[in-house]
């Protein structure tokens, strides 16, 4: 049977001192902290001669711990707007993407990290759904794909947002673990404030959430607040009912004291009607709301199609109306299919 050894990308500076203590190699907090610094925050793969540590601690984590990385299948760039798709091999053939988001910032870009390949959720205007559940990745697959994305690129990574492949709740101590590394100062150094989890409504999942009370901000994605409706573009609304996706944002919203982020993918003629506001409000009306519109992306012929600006400012000034803060996400990279639901682990050609 072949050893499985602890993944360097995945593990905390206490795991790794008593990992190393099992290896009956004695280390202390700062000296692991150096380790990981270099290892994650400053992107080495080998220790050199101008080693962060001893060479008898530096030979011990290279014996004894796991430092594989992905292999890039294609980097694609749409030139329209400077996005970057990744797409990335696990080392047993499971694909997966990343997206790296420019931000008008200069030399500031937001990473889009897949947590699964694949998807089980089944939305039916998403392409990664249309692909099923291949598994689930591990914490150190999702940093890996973060270190990717950061390669090669002018600045630095200032956020990370958990939107890629995957429904992140599905997966949900791989992508707690990956969000605390990229938050360390000797890990992606993103602040937790500007780390975003996204999820299409896992009820248990956002109660854990909320009783864990962790310091990412949590996007529960509504769509619309329809029930049949909903549960035609999000299957798994089947599962639990909008009420209790309400109760479970109740107790998510008494954890965090702050507003409740709810995303709303905006499909013509479907869910931005009058009656979507109204339901809105009646379902949570009652807690401090933040609204996130991004437009649906469906590439096929026959596929779902994004609102014209005429549709889209009526349905957003209605929510306006409601004195919820609206945000428009804007969602870049079609041409080189990096855009939200359009992440399929195909190449694109560009």
């Amino acid at each position: 049977m072949m050893e499985v050894r602890p993944h360097l990308y995945a593990m905390t500076p206490d795991e790794l001192v008593v990992h190393l203590h099992s290896c009956a190699v004695t280390i202390g907090p700062g000296e692991a902290r150096r380790i990981l610094s270099h290892v994650i925050s400053d992107d080495r793969q080998g220790f050199p001669d101008r080693r962060p540590v001893a060479a008898r601690i530096t030979d011990a984590v290279a014996a004894t711990t796991d430092r594989r990385d992905l292999r890039v299948v294609e980097r694609a760039v749409d030139p329209a707007d400077g996005f970057v798709k990744i797409l990335l091999e696990s080392p047993d053939g499971a694909l997966s993407e990343v997206v790296r988001i420019p931000l008008q910032k200069p030399g500031a870009f937001t990473v889009c990290l897949s947590t699964q390949s694949g998807c089980g959720m089944g939305c039916a205007f998403c392409a990664t759904g249309r692909l099923g559940l291949r598994r689930n990745l591990a914490a150190w697959e999702i940093i890996a794909g973060f270190q990717a994305a950061r390669r090669g690129a002018a600045g630095r990574a200032t956020g990370a947002v958990f939107m890629g492949q995957g429904e992140p709740l599905a997966n949900y101590d791989e992508v707690i673990r990956a969000a605390r590394i990229l938050s360390d100062p000797c890990g992606g150094r993103v602040s937790a404030e500007n780390i975003s989890i996204s999820t299409v409504g896992l009820v248990p999942g956002i109660r854990r959430y909320a009783r864990e009370g962790h310091p990412y901000r949590l996007i529960v994605s509504l769509t619309s607040t329809n029930p049949e409706r909903r549960a035609a573009l999000l299957p798994i609304a089947s599962q639990w009912s909008l009420e209790e996706v309400a109760d479970a944002l109740r107790e998510y919203a008494a954890a965090c004291r702050d507003r409740v982020t709810v995303a709303w993918v905006t499909i013509a003629g479907v869910n931005t009607g009058d009656d979507e506001v109204e339901g809105l409000a009646r379902l949570l009306g009652d807690l401090p709301l933040r609204v996130n519109v991004i437009e649906v992306n469906d590439a096929r012929p026959d596929g779902f199609k994004a609102p014209d600006k005429a549709e889209l400012d009526r349905f957003r000034d209605a929510l306006k109306a409601r004195g919820w803060p609206v945000v428009r996400r804007y969602s870049g990279g079609v041409g080189a299919h990096a855009a939200c639901g359009m992440l399929a682990s195909v190449r694109t050609g560009l």
